[in-house]
């Protein structure tokens, strides 16, 4: 499957979790991949590995992407390795969890500098490149909570309700330079953020989900190479990968 081939496209925070995935769902297809990390290079350089055997090509550059300089740079670097930008997929992101009346000033802005402002931060980079190619994809990556919230979430809910609500209004903004831009709403996926929850959460939470599990990196990743590869009369909407968790 080549139908990415020639096609060169940005992934943050991909050397984990779903970010990872989509960078090796984005290499079946023959892209090249720009692989974002923060601190774990190791991880960058495998999931780098399975992008080149999957069929793509790949590079690692780490960045801060919630410090805008940063971002910029990373877009900038990408550019000049692989020669250009079809494709940003915006899927950095952290949680910090605590009841608002106790969450500090700092947790509340670490949270929704890595979650919404970095999607700004690269999506302002990486425009530019985008229209000189004539068009391209931006996905950005939300959240099932950023449509319903949850108790002790509220700065990840605000950060990914934001990453939607940017979604619409910079799609407004692009079409006309043939530039769609989506959000993908996972649910709760089998990913390092989920590992350390209790057994008896995991039950609560599975008892809401109508498919009865969890779900997979490899099903976002598949959606976002569809909206990426495919969807080209598609934008400003929002997809939810939740197992019917919310709908």
């Amino acid at each position: 499957m080549t139908i990415l081939e020639g096609k060169i496209a940005l992934v943050t925070g991909a050397s984990r979790g779903i970010g990872r995935a989509i960078a090796i769902e984005l290499g079946k297809g023959h892209a090249a991949v720009a692989i974002n990390y923060l601190k774990n290079r190791e991880a960058a350089e495998a999931t780098a590995q399975e992008v080149e055997a999957a069929g793509g090509r790949a590079a690692v550059f780490g960045a801060d992407v919630s410090v805008q300089a940063e971002a910029k740079a990373l877009v900038q670097q990408a550019v000049e390795r692989f020669g250009g930008l079809d494709v940003l997929v915006n899927n950095a992101g952290v949680n910090s969890d605590r009841t608002v009346r106790r969450m500090s000033a700092e947790e509340w802005g670490y949270v929704v500098r890595t979650n919404l402002d970095s999607v700004f931060y690269c999506a302002n980079a990486a425009l530019p490149h985008l229209m000189s190619r004539g068009g391209g994809r931006i996905v950005n990556i939300a959240s099932v909570l950023g449509q319903m919230g949850n108790v002790g979430q509220v700065n990840y809910s605000a950060s990914k309700g934001g990453v939607i609500a940017f979604t619409k209004g910079l799609a407004l903004e692009v079409a006309h330079y043939n530039i769609l831009v989506n959000a993908v709403c996972p649910g709760y996926i089998e990913t390092d953020m989920m590992a350390g929850l209790a057994p008896q959460f995991r039950e609560g939470l599975l008892a809401r989900i109508p498919l009865g599990r969890f779900g997979t990196p490899e099903e976002v990743a598949r959606l976002v190479r569809f909206l990426v590869a495919e969807g080209d009369y598609i934008t400003g909407q929002q997809f939810n990968v939740n197992g019917g968790m919310y709908m």
